[in-house]
């Protein structure tokens, strides 16, 4: 078979279940060979479908997926006390021995930054990498960003979110649709969303993104609203690359006091982009985070490379 030959054959593909405590996680991984990469999906919440573009990584590694419990194609327990950052770091360690991943790189895209970020400085055993998409450090810094850009909404738009919040119609289409227009600044500028974006929406768990974050991007009144692990950045010594959009809600100067307080860390800034770059400028991003994977594993040398 020719280089040729290899390079039209599609990646490798498994789809399976893991039997968890609380319920079935679905997984799935595309390629094989290298140093996996085991992606984190944010809301909390919401399905993986949105980080299908990381796909793109699959030609020289293996690329893991994993629908986090209450959300997706796993299991939904009707049980609001289980979702705490708690239980979702021991879930993200059985993952991680169910599927071999003792080495492997981290990606966290929003919450799933956080969530790697906890795991970490809980003492999980530590990734060769991490890569944090757009992850706030402090929800507290957070809130204050979102009201910071809702104020610049346009004024019938912030009437409509003001009226509705005030008489507790958050569920009415109007207020929907106002809601809508702060996403389409600052969570993905594309014209029509992406089909993964629209899948993870569709795949929603709400009551975990209710119970953690609250209804809506903005609107933190779950148990996250008080996360904030800004002093403890010092102690995350792994290489660790920080990307963000420029018209993210997630504001690049966040990113930037994150990435001063993590040794060595790397910040990009995707200036095309909101919450979403490596939907909204894919190209430029995976060649980014493969160039940062390569650099990670040329240091460690050939073991780490082996996987």
């Amino acid at each position: 078979m020719t280089a040729d030959d290899r390079a039209d054959r599609p990646p490798a593909l498994e789809e399976r279940y893991l039997a968890l405590p609380h319920g079935r996680v679905f997984t799935r991984s595309v390629g094989a060979g290298g140093v996996p990469l085991l992606c984190l999906h944010g809301g909390p919440g919401s399905p993986h479908d949105y980080l299908e573009a990381l796909e793109g990584l699959a030609d020289q590694r293996r690329v893991v997926f994993y629908d986090q419990l209450g959300c997706g194609r796993s299991d939904r327990p009707d049980n609001p006390e289980l979702w705490t950052v708690e239980y979702f770091v021991g879930e993200l360690a059985q993952v991680r021995e169910q599927l071999g991943l003792e080495r492997c790189h981290l990606f966290g895209s929003s919450w799933g930054g956080m969530l790697a970020m906890a795991a970490v400085l809980d003492g999980a055993r530590p990734p060769l990498s991490l890569v944090l998409a757009s992850s706030p450090a402090s929800i507290p810094r957070w809130i204050a960003d979102c009201n910071r850009l809702r104020a610049e909404l346009p004024d019938d738009v912030r009437a409509t979110l003001d009226h509705h919040e005030a008489t507790g119609h958050t569920l009415c289409p109007e207020y929907q649709g106002a809601v809508a227009a702060f996403y389409r600044r600052h969570l993905c500028r594309l014209q029509p969303w992406p089909a993964g974006l629209e899948r993870s929406l569709a795949g929603m768990g709400v009551q975990v993104y209710e119970t953690m974050n609250g209804p809506n991007e903005f609107t933190t009144t779950g148990r996250l609203r008080a996360f904030d692990v800004t002093d403890r950045l010092p102690e995350i010594r792994l290489p660790t690359l920080i990307t963000g959009g420029r018209h993210d809600e997630c504001r690049p100067e966040h990113l930037a006091a994150m990435q001063r307080l993590i040794p060595g860390a790397e910040l990009v800034i995707f200036e095309h982009s909101a919450h979403l770059a490596f939907a909204e400028e894919t190209d430029r991003y995976l060649e980014v985070v493969a160039r940062f994977l390569h650099r990670v594993e040329a240091t460690l040398g050939g073991a780490a490379a082996a996987g």
